[in-house]
């Protein structure tokens, strides 16, 4: 009976090690503004719950209970788990950088309008974007599908098999490459908006030196940008919601 209750313990937790080293960077549920001790519970309870599901397939991994075989548990499971989360995290890392450029693009880039994930502040245009895409994320019960993930990566990742980082840095970069294009498309609009407003807007100095057009025209310029915001933000954060389903559905 001790041993067969110290399989459980060790059981549930490798599962938690997975679980835990997902949620702590899994975007939404990794967030600041939630109190570490609900994140706490939170990665206890899904891992609580779901260790009679996984028992069978866990189990194997604890070995004979040894503690460097355990440590050696451990660390490949919450690197594993950690590894799934900052995949999913990478979305809203390329999301945040370009919705900053974007801002920045439009005369945006210095109204600071609250703080991030990070800790530091964000143009007002690029939080709109972030928050809103975090909140999409629970809209569309997409958490739940980055759990069901995690379930599945059982079978792909079985516990026990290692963590490879030369595999997990492959993912990371072909993760980065995919996120960085589909918010470069999401932004394109505001970079096109850029050039050609500048582009206007220095021919126009060129022709007539004497009039300081730059200072003249940054209104103009910051409240097209605005409009340009409000008929391609549903659009935008439609297209961003869709490719993070997707990707969270093919795993």
């Amino acid at each position: 009976m001790s041993e067969l209750a110290s399989e459980t313990v060790f059981t549930a937790l490798l599962v938690f090690c997975r679980i835990g080293g997902c949620l702590l960077i899994a975007p939404g549920l990794s967030s600041m503004r939630m109190p570490m001790q609900v994140r706490l519970f939170l990665a206890v309870a899904i891992s609580l719950a779901l260790t009679p599901v996984l028992y069978p397939i866990v189990r194997p991994a604890t070995g004979d209970g040894s503690p460097s075989g355990l440590l050696l548990a451990i660390a490949s499971e919450t690197g594993i788990g950690f590894m799934i989360g900052f995949l999913a995290r990478i979305f809203f890392m390329a999301l945040q950088t370009l919705a900053i450029a974007a801002a920045q693009f439009v005369g945006l880039g210095g109204m600071f309008g609250g703080i991030s994930d990070e800790s530091g502040p964000l143009p007002s245009t690029a939080l709109l974007f972030t928050m809103t895409a975090v909140a999409m994320v629970f809209a569309s019960d997409q958490h739940w599908v980055l759990l069901a993930g995690l379930v599945d990566s059982y079978g792909v990742l079985p516990p026990g098999g290692g963590f490879s980082a030369r595999l997990g840095l492959v993912d990371v970069a072909d993760q980065l490459a995919d996120a960085f294009m589909l918010t470069l498309r999401i932004t394109s609009p505001f970079l096109i908006y850029s050039v050609v407003v500048n582009f206007a807007i220095g021919i126009t100095n060129k022709l007539t030196p004497q009039i300081p057009i730059f200072f003249i025209a940054m209104p103009f310029v910051t409240a097209g940008g605005l409009l340009l915001l409000f008929f391609t933000i549903k659009e935008a954060l439609i297209v961003f919601s869709s490719a993070f389903g997707a990707w969270l559905a093919m795993g």
